[in-house]
């Protein structure tokens, strides 16, 4: 697994070589190419936040905005500090196929792992 922009891990998000790929792939499904990826943190799930990852063409203020080989990564302000350094991946394997988070900012989290605290 790489990670683009390492020595930026305070200053936001970071998205892996797989995860752009499939963000890429996913949007020239869609046909689109005005669309960035939105992660945000919203309450609720059973640890109390959880994750949200979705397409936006939506500019709101406060956005922190990053790019990833030619992928737009969109966080909202109040969703920011909790997402500082959080990695998100691509996995697919036999197992599992999915976006996943890894997030140093979460003190625990549920068996899912779409929710933490």
């Amino acid at each position: 697994m790489t990670v683009q922009d390492e020595t930026t891990v305070e200053s936001g998000i970071l998205l892996t070589d797989a995860a752009a790929a499939k963000v890429k792939a996913l949007l020239e499904q869609e046909g689109r190419d005005d669309l960035a990826l939105r992660v945000a943190v919203q309450p609720g799930g059973c640890s109390g936040l959880r994750y949200q990852l979705f397409f936006d063409e939506r500019s709101l203020d406060g956005d922190v905005i990053k790019d990833f080989n030619g992928v737009k990564v969109v966080t909202d302000r109040m969703s920011a500090p909790y997402l500082g350094g959080a990695t998100v991946d691509f996995v697919d394997t036999i197992e599992k196929q999915g976006f996943t988070i890894d997030n140093p900012n979460a003190t625990g989290s549920c068996a899912c792992g779409d929710s933490f605290s």
